[in-house]
């Protein structure tokens, strides 16, 4: 049995039912390589979502932001780059934009004086409260043919890939 290729950082035991990685896969490579399928299900989903997005008025970035923010108490703008899928200075800019617009504040972090905080405000909120339905509902769509065990495994194995392969800092 082949040791899962994550097992020396998490510590896992391999996954006994899985079957062993093999040289010679029936599939052309990119159809089997994960990082592909990731990439081409996030693209195909995103894409369906993202006309939403731009009938209500917001950028894909914008709602990205917007929807990152959500939720949470406050996040660095680095932070808030790598989980909206976008380049810092492309974030900062926008910033400026949204804040502009009352849509998000920026604060300073509480022991760190070099780093900026971010989070979204009551108007921001109330702005993107739509579309967070209308993600919601998309999401379950998107989910939905998968049953409701397999959709939220599917997420945490997800959430579980992204927490071992985000850079430190």
């Amino acid at each position: 049995m082949t040791a899962s290729p994550l097992s020396h950082r998490d510590n896992a035991r391999p996954d006994e039912d899985a079957p062993e990685f093999d040289e010679e896969l029936s599939l052309p490579f990119v159809d089997d390589y994960l990082p592909a399928l990731l990439a081409q299900a996030s693209k195909l989903i995103s894409t369906e979502f993202h006309r939403e997005v731009q009938l209500a008025g917001f950028s894909v970035t914008e709602w990205r932001v917007l929807a990152s923010l959500t939720g949470q108490p406050g996040i660095s703008i680095g932070g808030l780059a790598q989980i909206s899928v976008s380049k810092q200075p492309t974030v900062t800019r926008l910033l400026d934009r949204m804040e502009a617009r009352g849509y998000v504040e920026r604060f300073p972090h509480e022991t760190d004086r070099r780093i900026t905080m971010v989070r979204i405000t009551e108007a921001g909120k109330t702005i993107v409260a739509s579309l967070i339905n209308k993600a919601k509902e998309h999401e379950h769509r998107v989910l939905q043919p998968f049953g409701l065990k397999r959709a939220e495994a599917l997420k945490v194995t997800l959430r579980r890939i992204i927490e071992l392969h985000r850079p430190a800092g």
